[in-house]
């Protein structure tokens, strides 16, 4: 929402940001209240448009690159990514720093472990989807990345200003700049649409574990978690207020404790997976064709990696806010352990014969 609202100031610099997110919140809001189906068509559309424009970001850095054409093609080159002070000019404090909105934007890939328990045969689609997640990032990441690093010396770069869209603006083409905001805008509500969507979902199945409470189980006439759903957009709320009070800080602080729940998520993921590999070594599991490269070697490496990324929250002013809020965010996942395993013991398991779930009420 907090991206949304700053891309959107592209055009109309004098509306408020917060105001702005509010009403993208709103509309994927109804979206996903009405049906499953608008969400598919919302994400569908969002991630041709995405796709389709990195490619044509890539054809042009190639064609700039080799046949020197447009205005870019005096400058553009390869070298410019270690030239023009060398790859780390002001030295490695801004990389390690940086690490956190990197984090940030991978977060999420640990839903295809997720969809795992959905997948008629995961032995085969779950080797197939993770080594094409890794070699998409290495394409859609790194080849975007390395394009617009080559066609603009980083030193001309403008931090209040989408490189992506600065980029097809001086290429010298009229309107492409507006286009492509047009582009990085929709990749923020695919962003804030995933979230809800997912959000509501969780809180459906928690529900029916009985680990959240029973309204959240219920699905509406249109088959879809609404409770969990509204839940989810008055949580995002809490990015409008950061939009209206520090707008020029909420970024930051929304992506920094993002970041500290994403760092928990995966430090769980590689502790369990240890403890997986202790129990077949132990004979209690079998193993599995699909392994973890050097592990459990890569298992520690992560884990060390997560913990960097948790000090370097605390060098910056703007994301130390996450090391405030992880504290009290955990006592409440711990108070809500507790709520929930005594109201586990309280009833029987499992939902109500006349409830529907999303899945049923889509497949009816």
């Amino acid at each position: 929402m907090t991206a949304a609202g700053i891309y959107v100031r592209y055009w109309w610099p004098a509306v408020p940001q917060w105001l702005l997110g509010l009403i993208a919140l709103a509309i994927l809001g109804v979206a996903n209240l009405a049906a499953v189906r608008l969400f598919g068509e919302f994400e569908f559309w969002f991630a041709i448009i995405k796709v389709l424009t990195i490619v044509v970001l890539l054809v042009m850095a190639a064609a700039i690159l080799i046949f020197g054409f447009g205005p870019l093609g005096e400058t553009a080159s390869l070298s410019n990514i270690w030239s023009h002070g060398g790859v780390f000019p002001h030295g490695i404090a801004g990389p390690l720093l940086a690490l956190q909105v990197v984090v940030f934007a991978f977060v999420g890939v640990e839903l295809l472990g997720v969809t795992a328990g959905e997948s008629k045969d995961p032995e085969k689609t779950l080797p197939t989807a993770v080594r094409r997640v890794i070699w998409r990032i290495g394409l859609f990441y790194l080849g975007a990345l390395t394009a617009v690093m080559a066609l603009v010396p980083w030193n001309q770069l403008d931090p209040h200003v989408s490189p992506f869209v600065l980029v097809f603006a001086k290429v010298g083409i009229p309107a492409t700049a507006a286009v492509v905001n047009m582009v990085v805008l929709t990749a923020a509500l695919s962003s804030c649409n995933s979230g809800v969507f997912s959000t509501g979902r969780m809180l459906h199945t928690l529900a029916r574990d009985r680990h959240a409470p029973a309204a959240f189980g219920k699905v509406s006439r249109q088959g879809v978690p609404a409770a969990g759903i509204l839940a989810s957009m008055a949580v995002m709320l809490l990015g409008v207020a950061a939009n209206y009070f520090v707008p020029e800080k909420a970024f930051a602080y929304v992506t920094s404790v993002a970041t500290v729940a994403a760092v928990f998520t995966w430090a769980i993921i590689s502790s369990a997976h240890l403890r997986f590999r202790a129990a077949v070594r132990a004979g209690r599991l079998r193993p599995v064709a699909f392994r973890m490269p050097l592990a459990p070697v890569s298992n520690y490496f992560v884990l060390a990696f997560l913990c960097l990324v948790v000090v370097l929250l605390a060098f910056d002013a703007e994301t130390r806010i996450a090391l405030y809020v992880a504290p009290a965010w955990a006592a409440i996942l711990v108070a809500g352990y507790f709520f929930a395993r005594r109201g586990r013991a309280a009833g029987p398991q499992g939902t109500p014969p006349d409830e529907e779930t999303p899945e049923a009420s889509r497949s009816r």
